[in-house]
């Protein structure tokens, strides 16, 4: 169930300082450049689907960013606001992203996560992600490994 106000469309070059501004205040999110925002709303290899959760008009709660390799698409970033987590923005980001994959021909999300991000880790399991794999030393500042994670399309 979409929070109620909640508005999920693609995510526009209008938005990077906001999104940009809201992953910086998140330790878990990319920490990207604006350039790097940017390119990647504009890149065509790899295509990439990014959608914004407007809590109101002009209002960035979330974000949720995937590559598309079909048959596979990999989650590469979801966030929310810390003041708009447990609202269930990010379950309805990645309702609306699972739209536009299966959309795309995409049949498996992958994603990786560090395994002590207890509340990415338990919002996974609750939408049946499974682990698949471990990557040993994935993650930097600081060190730890990643857990992959895969959850099939229907």
């Amino acid at each position: 169930m979409k929070p109620s106000g909640l508005r999920i469309r693609p995510m526009c070059t209008a938005d990077v300082d906001s999104v940009q501004a809201l992953a910086a205040a998140l330790p878990h999110a990319p920490h990207w450049t604006r350039a790097s925002w940017e390119a990647l709303l504009h890149a065509s290899a790899p295509r990439r689907v990014a959608l914004a959760a407007e809590a109101a008009p002009g209002v960035i709660a979330g974000f949720v960013i995937a590559s598309l390799m079909p048959p596979e698409a990999e989650l590469e970033s979801i966030a929310v606001a810390p003041e708009n987590q447990r609202q269930g923005i990010a379950r309805a980001l990645l309702r609306a992203l699972e739209v536009d994959l299966r959309a795309a021909g995409v049949t498996a999300i992958l994603l990786e996560v560090r395994p002590s991000n207890a509340p990415a880790r338990a919002l996974y399991r609750a939408l049946s992600f499974a682990e698949a794999g471990r990557r040993p030393g994935y993650y930097a500042d600081p060190p730890e490994d990643a857990l992959l994670l895969q959850r099939e399309l229907r």
